[in-house]
C-alpha cells in the first residue's frame, strides 16, 4: 500500500519543496493542506503528475476544526509540519499573532490528533531561532534563549509538543534546519532579492554591514533531510540539518555578486541591524549524519547558481511579483 503523507504548510518555501520530493517517488500517496495557493512559480511540485497529490485550501488559524477532522478521516501514516509564521523582524509589529499560530493554534491541532490511530511520526519544522546567538558549534541539547517574538513562539511550539511526547505517547520528531535557500524561494529573502535588485540596478539593504554568520544550505539537501527523520526519526528526539560552516551574509553576496559579474560596491547599501539579529548560526549536525545517512551535497557556489539561473529563466514573471514581504495574520 503506498504510504500516506500529510504535508501541512505544502505551498509554503521548504513545504512545496518538500511535496516535490515525494512525489518523486511513485509510491507516496500525497496530500496538501495550506492557506495560500500561490503563483506556479514558487510551487516545484507542479512539474509532476498531480494524480498522486491532494491539497486542501484551509488555514490553521480560522480552519483548525477541519483540519483535524480532515486528518482523522485521512489516517495518514506520516504527518510533516511546515505550518508557521516563519518571518523573524515582522513579528516584533504583532507579535500575539507570532503566538496566536505558532503556538495557540498548532495545539489546538495536536490535542485533536494525540491518539490518531496509525500515526507513525509527526515531524515538526522547528527552527534554530530557538537558540538565540550560537556560541561555538551548538548541539540538540543546548538550551533555549529566543531573542525575538518569532524564535520565543517557535520554542513554545516545541515545549506544548513535548508535553504531548511525555503524556500521550504522540510521536513527533522535531526538525532545525539552518538558513534555506534555493530556487523557488520568497522574492523577498537576502539571497533571491540580491540576483533580483542587481538585476534590476538598485541596492541590497545589507543590514548591519552583512557580518552576521549564516549557515545557508540547500533545500534539496534539507527536504532529504526531513524524508529522513520522517522516516527514520526516534519520537521525542531533535535532529539538526546543517551544512560544516557557516558564512558571513556579505560574503555570500560577494558569491553572488561574482556569479553576475557585478561589483560589490555597487550592489549592496549597508543600514542599521536588524533588532534582535543573532551573531552566528553553527549548529551540529552530526546526529542526523550518524542516525540517517545524511549530509549536505550541494555546495554554496553550485545553489547560488541555481538561484541565479531561476531567476533569469523566470525574470519576465518576477518582475511582476511584489519584491517584499506581504504580512498575512
Amino acid at each position: 500500500m503506498m504510504p500516506k503523507i500529510v504535508v501541512i504548510g505544502a505551498n509554503s518555501f521548504s513545504g512545496a519543496h518538500f511535496v516535490d520530493l515525494l512525489l518523486e517517488n511513485k509510491h507516496n500517496d500525497v496530500v496538501g493542506i495550506d492557506r495560500t495557493p500561490k503563483c506556479p512559480l514558487f510551487l516545484p511540485y507542479l512539474r509532476h503528475s498531480q494524480e498522486r497529490f491532494t491539497y486542501h485550501d484551509l488555514d490553521l488559524n480560522t480552519n483548525n476544526d477541519a483540519i483535524v477532522e480532515l486528518l482523522v478521516a485521512t489516517k495518514p501514516d506520516y504527518i510533516v509540519n511546515f505550518a508557521a509564521l516563519s518571518e523573524v523582524a515582522p513579528s516584533w509589529q504583532h507579535p500575539e499573532q507570532w503566538y496566536r499560530t505558532n503556538v495557540v493554534a498548532l495545539t489546538k491541532m495536536i490535542n485533536g490528533i494525540k491518539a490518531l490511530s496509525g500515526l507513525k511520526r509527526y515531524v515538526h519544522i522547528s527552527s534554530p531561532e530557538v537558540y538565540g546567538t550560537c556560541e561555538g558549534v551548538v548541539g540538540e541539547d543546548a538550551p533555549f534563549n529566543p531573542s525575538t517574538p518569532y524564535a520565543a513562539s517557535k520554542a513554545a511550539a516545541d515545549m506544548s509538543l513535548k508535553t504531548f511526547f511525555k503524556n500521550f505517547a504522540f510521536p513527533v520528531v522535531f526538525m532545525r534546519a539552518t538558513n534555506v535557500y534555493g530556487p523557488h524561494q520568497q522574492l523577498f529573502k537576502i539571497i533571491p532579492r540580491t540576483v533580483i535588485f542587481a538585476k534590476l540596478g538598485k541596492r541590497i539593504p545589507l543590514h548591519g554591514g552583512g557580518v552576521a554568520v549564516k549557515s545557508y544550505i540547500h533545500i534539496k539537501d534539507v527536504s532529504r533531510g526531513y524524508l529522513a527523520g520522517m522516516l527514520l526519526g526516534r519520537p521525542g528526539e531533535i535532529y539538526h540539518l546543517s551544512p560544516d560552516g557557516g558564512v558571513a551574509v556579505k560574503d555570500a553576496v560577494q558569491m553572488i555578486c561574482n556569479e553576475l559579474g557585478q561589483q560589490f560596491s555597487d550592489v549592496v547599501e549597508v543600514v542599521e541591524e536588524r533588532l534582535g539579529q543573532d551573531k552566528a548560526y553553527v549548529i551540529d549536525s552530526t546526529k542526523a549524519r550518524a542516525e540517517f545517512g545524511w549530509y549536505p551535497v550541494i555546495s554554496l557556489a553550485q545553489g547560488m547558481k541555481e538561484v541565479v539561473d531561476w531567476v533569469e529563466k523566470y525574470w519576465s514573471e518576477i518582475q511582476i511579483q511584489p519584491l517584499d514581504y506581504i504580512h498575512q495574520a
